[in-house]
């Protein structure tokens, strides 16, 4: 929160004897009076000061600037009338006192109003402020904002003060004009996003209100105790038009790209506590208009408002090479023209989510604008390199060298960990929620290696999730802390070849206690990871050498493995339908000969390694099938289109009805197994794992089957293009269908699913009775 006036600067300096003559000619002070006046350090348009008189009043005036303007720009006494008329029907604006046209009093027209002392927030993230305090300020501001749209222009006696219809068009064409007239240089991005605004007019620009313009937190006046808006301030683009215009300008912070920083108290709102969601805020103004709550075609609107940001800071800019610029920092808004038009071409180039749509299990402010960022980042990123991470395996197919990490990934993971999008499933390190997770983990399932790009690929995160919450504090120094920075990759060794892995109490994979150390023999397979150079550690699952334990589950341990330690051999890369699955560091058979590793390498205890299994399962679990469902998504995405774009028999596929059928079952399918996973994600978030077996249990037998059905179809749809290399399908079949045996096969997790459900409806029958 700031209120700051600073001495007035050179360029705006005016002849202050002139102005108390002229306002002791108008009775606004004595002839005795003198003034003060200090100009407010905010504002980028007119000139803006605090003018004091000794015997304590105030007042605010504001002036045009001096020299060459932009035409159209700069009409104060645009200001002055609306204000007059607002002020008349107790609309809150600071009471308009005089207008003066008279240029030879202090070299520019002016007009002069009430100084309303209040709060002014510079900082639309309102620091300092409690989370309740920030939801009311932001709630009283839409409120203020959907009072100002229910005014009448009758009412105000402001006919003819805009041109009402056709508003957007107006804007985009205003804005251009403003545009090209300040610019110092060719910004192709502005030109492209004037084009496509020009294009994507909305149908339905026929509502016409009183439109601030400009309407934003900082842009009010708080009362100095309470959460009540005492003035709006700053009119000059003020007219009559489309009012969700003035509606999607206020919520443009909420959609934000916290990278961009273009000046220190414009940062994105997302994941700020206590400030509303964008639902919450277009329900309430809508609830206040007493019109649906909906804003139709925001992705125009918001873009439309960043194109007039852009054409702001070019003529902020323009003023500064003029000499006649309001505010001292006028020079950093040169840089921010381009990055503002680039942020416009996204809102325009893809679809927003509804805001109003309703979620079952809704994500915490950070974890919606993480996920948001993600979203961005993927589709920025991550999914334009497909590509060339496709080209890169294709070429070194028989190379050594497919097992190592394309340099585009690890550029991707370099710009990723700047950006904080780092170690998300983990919400020691992140401080999502499973909830918040469970989302981000469905966007990542798009993409093969999207999850590594983010630190968050398997198997490592189930063995960070270990280390985590089972290992030493010299565990997590030497292993957990490179893991989590990414300058290493593991493994996890459980399944073996000789025996029943599904029933893990057959492992035979010996540990035998010697001395300080221990000794490992044994062999295992589908150890994923392990063909990446740069997998450092295997977490392994063994069975003591000691018989005695009494319990089938108490026989196990977890210990940590140095990949170089003597004795740990890779013995052949393991092959998913032929595929060698190199992208993901291959599946590869181990072998350990009597391998020596210290007594402090084994995690929690010996016989705890059931115990560490179950908490490391639980949430990886979790993440898979939520990627499984983003995988589902994408089949669909690509069965749709070739059933929109292929002909057979005289009609399109998807008018052949057993076609039109699969696309709806497809979607039945997806929409339950996602539901069913984001239970399964608050339970663990509210119960914990233990407590969230079953729903775990049954998200990963309806996830995999799910998935390989609606990939299924999708092949089925694209013919013999579907098991070919050309599309993505064959590759994500043979993913998804791994899944119904990895973590356990879907009969195990049946029949605990069994085991739970009658152990829970026994114990509402011994209840009832």
């Amino acid at each position: 929160m700031e209120n700051l006036t600073t001495p007035v600067r050179h360029q705006h300096k005016f002849n202050v004897v002139r102005l108390e003559k002229y306002l002791s000619s108008k009775s606004r002070v004595s002839n005795e009076e003198s003034l003060s006046v200090r100009q407010y350090s905010a504002g980028q348009s007119n000139p803006t000061f605090l003018i004091q008189t000794t015997s304590n009043n105030s007042y605010v005036l504001r002036k045009k600037p001096c020299g060459e303007l932009l035409p159209g720009a700069h009409k104060v006494d645009r200001e002055y009338r609306v204000q007059k008329a607002l002020f008349s029907v107790g609309f809150p604006v600071p009471q308009p006192i005089l207008h003066c046209t008279d240029v030879e009093v202090i070299g520019t027209e002016f007009y002069l109003m009430e100084h309303v002392k209040g709060r002014i927030f510079r900082d639309l993230r309102l620091p300092g402020v409690t989370p309740a305090e920030r939801s009311a300020l932001y709630v009283a501001a839409v409120e203020v904002l959907a009072k100002l749209h229910s005014l009448g222009l009758s009412s105000l006696n402001l006919e003819g003060y805009g041109r009402g219809l056709g508003y957007c068009k107006r804007q985009v064409s205003t804005w251009t004009k403003q545009y090209r007239a300040a610019a110092h240089r060719d910004i192709p991005a502005m030109n492209e996003l004037s084009d496509w605004l020009m294009k994507n007019l909305p149908d339905d620009d026929n509502e016409v209100t009183l439109v601030h313009g400009d309407y934003r937190l900082d842009n009010l006046i708080f009362h100095p105790t309470e959460a009540r808006v005492m003035a709006v301030l700053d009119w000059e683009l003020s007219t009559t038009g489309q009012p969700l215009a003035d509606l999607a300008y206020f919520l443009m912070p909420h959609y934000w790209p916290a990278s961009l920083n273009i000046i220190s108290t414009m940062g994105s709102l997302k994941g700020i506590e206590g400030i509303p969601t964008v639902n919450d805020l277009i329900s309430i103004y809508c609830r206040c208009r007493g019109i649906p709550a909906k804003l139709p075609r925001l992705n125009f609107y918001l873009a439309l408002s960043v194109f007039k940001m852009a054409g702001i800071a070019q003529g902020v800019y323009a003023r500064h090479l003029l000499g006649n610029a309001s505010a001292p920092n006028a020079a950093e808004f040169s840089q921010c023209v381009e990055p503002l038009a680039k942020v416009a071409l996204q809102f325009a180039q893809r679809p927003l989510a509804d805001p109003t749509k309703d979620r079952l299990f809704l994500q915490t402010a950070k974890g919606q604008a993480v996920l948001q960022q993600v979203k961005d980042f993927m589709r920025r990123y991550v999914l334009p390199a497909q590509e060339e991470v496709a080209e890169y395996y294709s070429k070194h197919a028989q190379s050594p060298q497919r097992w190592h990490t394309p340099q585009i990934i690890k550029d991707l993971k370099v710009r990723a960990r700047e950006a904080g999008l780092w170690n998300l499933f983990l919400s020691a390190v992140s401080g999502l929620t499973q909830v918040d997770y469970a989302y981000i983990a469905e966007e990542t399932g798009r993409c093969l290696f999207a999850p590594e790009v983010f630190n968050c690929q398997a198997p490592d995160t189930g063995n960070m999730e270990v280390l985590h919450m089972f290992g030493s504090e010299e565990q997590k120094k030497k292993w957990l802390e490179p893991l989590l920075s990414g300058a290493i990759r593991s493994c996890f060794c459980m399944t073996e070849p000789d025996v029943a892995s599904s029933d893990a109490t057959n492992i035979e994979c010996i540990l035998r206690r010697d001395k300080d150390n221990y000794i490992i023999n044994g062999k295992k397979w589908w150890s994923s990871g392990a063909g990446n150079p740069q997998c450092k550690v295997a977490i392994v699952m063994c069975r003591s050498s000691v018989q005695d334990v009494g319990s089938r589950h108490g026989q196990h341990s977890t210990i940590v493995v140095p990949m170089d330690s003597p004795g740990v051999r890779l013995i052949r890369p393991l092959t998913v339908f032929g595929q060698d699955d190199a992208i993901h560091g291959g599946h590869f058979e181990m072998h350990f000969d009597n391998v020596c590793v210290p007594a402090s390498n084994i995690i929690l205890g010996e016989g705890r390694g059931f115990e560490i299994a179950q908490g490391r399962l639980g949430p990886g679990r979790l993440h898979h099938c939520m990627r499984a469902v983003g995988c589902a998504e994408l089949a669909l995405e690509l069965l749709c289109q070739r059933a929109a774009s292929r002909h057979t028999f005289g009609k399109k596929l998807y008018q052949h009805e057993v076609v039109a059928h699969w696309i709806a079952e497809c979607r039945l399918m997806i929409e339950q197994t996602r539901l069913l996973t984001l239970s399964a994600a608050h339970a663990l978030d509210t119960l914990g794992s233990r407590a969230a077996r079953k729903q775990i249990a049954m998200i990963k037998v309806a996830a995999a089957r799910m998935a390989c059905k609606v990939v299924d179809i999708a092949i089925q749809v694209h013919g013999g293009a579907g098991v070919s290399g050309d599309v993505p399908l064959a590759q994500m079949y043979a993913h998804v269908r791994t899944l119904r045996l990895a973590d356990g096969p879907d009969e195990v997790h049946l029949s605990s699913i069994a085991f739970l459900e009658l152990r829970d409806q026994l114990k509402k029958a011994q209840a009832k009775l």
